[in-house]
Protein backbone atom coordinates (compact mmCIF):
# COMPACT_ATOMS: atom_id res chain seq x y z
CA UNK A 1 0.00 0.00 0.00
CA UNK A 2 1.70 3.35 -0.77
CA UNK A 3 1.62 6.35 1.19
CA UNK A 4 -1.15 8.16 -0.84
CA UNK A 5 -3.42 4.83 -0.33
CA UNK A 6 -3.33 5.11 3.43
CA UNK A 7 -3.98 8.57 3.81
CA UNK A 8 -6.97 8.07 1.50
CA UNK A 9 -8.30 4.99 3.29
CA UNK A 10 -7.42 6.67 6.36
CA UNK A 11 -9.97 9.65 5.61
CA UNK A 12 -12.61 7.48 4.44
CA UNK A 13 -12.92 5.71 7.44
CA UNK A 14 -12.72 8.96 9.42
CA UNK A 15 -15.30 10.29 7.57
CA UNK A 16 -17.64 6.83 8.28
CA UNK A 17 -16.45 6.72 11.17
CA UNK A 18 -17.74 11.05 11.89
CA UNK A 19 -21.28 10.79 10.17
CA UNK A 20 -21.55 7.16 12.68
CA UNK A 21 -20.42 9.22 15.84
CA UNK A 22 -22.10 12.63 15.25
CA UNK A 23 -25.54 11.66 16.05
CA UNK A 24 -25.05 10.11 19.05
CA UNK A 25 -25.39 11.97 22.42
CA UNK A 26 -26.48 14.90 20.37
CA UNK A 27 -29.58 17.02 22.27
CA UNK A 28 -31.30 19.68 20.21
CA UNK A 29 -32.46 23.25 20.40
CA UNK A 30 -35.72 21.40 20.24
CA UNK A 31 -34.93 19.08 23.33
CA UNK A 32 -33.33 21.77 25.52
CA UNK A 33 -36.17 24.21 25.02
CA UNK A 34 -34.24 27.13 23.99
CA UNK A 35 -34.50 27.24 19.85
CA UNK A 36 -32.06 29.96 18.42
CA UNK A 37 -34.31 32.23 16.07
CA UNK A 38 -33.31 31.59 12.58
CA UNK A 39 -32.05 27.97 13.29
CA UNK A 40 -34.34 24.58 13.31
CA UNK A 41 -35.35 22.86 16.33
CA UNK A 42 -33.55 19.75 15.57
CA UNK A 43 -30.03 22.06 15.79
CA UNK A 44 -27.61 21.16 18.23
CA UNK A 45 -27.76 22.91 21.62
CA UNK A 46 -23.98 22.44 21.54
CA UNK A 47 -22.38 20.38 18.91
CA UNK A 48 -18.53 19.86 21.19
CA UNK A 49 -16.88 19.05 17.87
CA UNK A 50 -13.31 19.25 18.98
CA UNK A 51 -14.80 16.46 21.47
CA UNK A 52 -16.30 15.03 18.38
CA UNK A 53 -12.99 14.99 16.57
CA UNK A 54 -11.08 13.48 19.19
CA UNK A 55 -13.81 10.46 19.54
CA UNK A 56 -13.24 10.16 15.65
CA UNK A 57 -9.73 10.36 15.29
CA UNK A 58 -8.80 7.73 18.42
CA UNK A 59 -11.79 5.17 16.72
CA UNK A 60 -10.67 5.99 13.11
CA UNK A 61 -7.31 5.01 13.94
CA UNK A 62 -7.95 1.56 15.54
CA UNK A 63 -10.14 0.56 12.91
CA UNK A 64 -7.04 2.34 9.83
CA UNK A 65 -4.60 -0.17 11.88
CA UNK A 66 -6.65 -3.13 11.59
CA UNK A 67 -7.58 -2.85 8.20
CA UNK A 68 -4.23 -1.53 6.91
CA UNK A 69 -2.72 -4.66 8.66
CA UNK A 70 -5.60 -7.01 6.87
CA UNK A 71 -4.28 -4.86 3.75
CA UNK A 72 -0.58 -5.67 4.20
CA UNK A 73 -0.62 -9.03 6.21
CA UNK A 74 -2.19 -10.44 2.46
CA UNK A 75 -4.98 -11.99 4.67
CA UNK A 76 -7.66 -10.74 1.85
CA UNK A 77 -6.39 -10.51 -1.45
CA UNK A 78 -7.51 -8.30 -4.50
CA UNK A 79 -7.90 -11.36 -6.29
CA UNK A 80 -10.12 -12.58 -3.25
CA UNK A 81 -12.65 -9.69 -3.81
CA UNK A 82 -13.04 -10.16 -7.21
CA UNK A 83 -13.70 -13.26 -7.18
CA UNK A 84 -16.46 -12.61 -4.74
CA UNK A 85 -17.70 -9.40 -6.91
CA UNK A 86 -17.55 -10.65 -10.27
CA UNK A 87 -20.77 -10.95 -12.37
CA UNK A 88 -21.59 -14.70 -13.37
Amino acid sequence: MSIMSAIVLYAIIWFMTLFIVLPLRTRTQGEAGHVVPGTHSGAPEDAQMWRTARIVTMWATGFFVVIAGIILSGVITMDMIERVTRPG
